[in-house]
């Protein structure tokens, strides 16, 4: 790192048009290097309400990173090496089903993968490991967000399946009524593989979706970037409240929930065998397990 900054256990990855957080104290810029490569920006570090956080645009600033661009390693390897623990992600996306409304917060508790070609793990190299997926969020903190938020007075929406697709396009109306029929109630482009290696770096994570529009199975609401975006400037108002409300609650709350030792015993390579390499850059990662 290229500078020091004390423990930091609660972070922020915010997705489009969420670029900053208001309230932040004592506002300092980390840049950390990790053995993939840089973060998509430099890690803003400060107090909220009483809380060391830190905050990363998953875009970058100014919004260059395409979702399947997203150097989403280095992005969890970063904040665990701050010492990050509870990881909350803010994304737009869009609604499969009509009472989940644009502008309405969701918290889905499953998600399904419809990505090509992005890697999924730290893993690899010399070092397998096979680690539980089962409940890709952690239960404790969403239920925590959806009830705060419940308590703001924005409506919100507990539980559902969030479909990580590739993108940059949007759905094909096919692709949308297809999704539909599979039982699937919310579509993205960056959970994957940004849950998958939360759960490895051994955090609780768990996403805030912010509904900005009906993908485009409903005739008349088809999505287009420049709606997506309007309605997110809208969102984010919300997105920032719900923030300052509820970090303080989880600085407070005692964890009761799994999540630290879920990949216990996943590592299945023996240690004498595993190259000295990747087992530097994994050290970070595999301190937990």
């Amino acid at each position: 790192m290229s500078s020091k900054v004390g423990k930091i256990k609660i972070a922020i990855i915010g997705g489009s048009g969420l670029y900053g957080i208001d309230g932040l104290k004592n506002i300092k810029e980390v840049k950390v290097k990790t053995p993939f490569g840089s973060p998509s920006d430099a890690i803003i570090t400060g107090v909220l309400e009483g809380v060391s956080v830190a905050f990363l645009p998953r875009h970058g600033r100014g919004h260059k990173y395409l979702p399947c661009e997203i150097p989403q390693k280095a992005n969890i390897w970063a904040l665990k090496s701050l010492g990050v623990e509870t990881l909350i992600s803010v994304s737009a996306v869009g609604s499969l089903r009509e009472k989940l409304k644009p502008r309405h917060f969701v918290f889905p508790n499953q998600l399904v993968n419809q990505t090509r070609g992005r890697c999924q793990t730290f893993f690899g190299n010399g070092i397998v490991a096979h680690g539980y997926f089962a409940e890709p969020f952690c239960a404790e903190l969403s239920n925590l967000l959806y009830k705060t938020s419940k308590k703001l007075r924005i409506p919100s929406h507990k539980g559902g399946a969030l479909v990580c697709m590739q993108g940059p396009q949007f759905s094909t109306k096919a692709e949308s009524h297809t999704n539909r029929k599979l039982g699937y109630d919310l579509i993205g482009m960056t959970a994957v593989p940004e849950a998958n290696l939360a759960r490895e770096a051994s955090m609780c994570y768990a996403p805030i979706s912010l509904v900005t529009d009906y993908d485009c199975w409903k005739e008349g609401e088809e999505v287009t970037s420049e709606k997506v975006m309007a309605t997110m400037a809208k969102n984010v108002d919300n997105a920032k409240k719900l923030l300052k409300k509820v970090i303080p609650l989880i600085a407070k709350a005692k964890k009761k929930c799994a999540c630290k030792n879920l990949m216990k015993n996943s590592v299945v390579t023996d240690s004498s065998v595993m190259p000295a390499k990747t087992k530097k850059a994994l050290k970070l990662i595999m301190k937990d397990m």
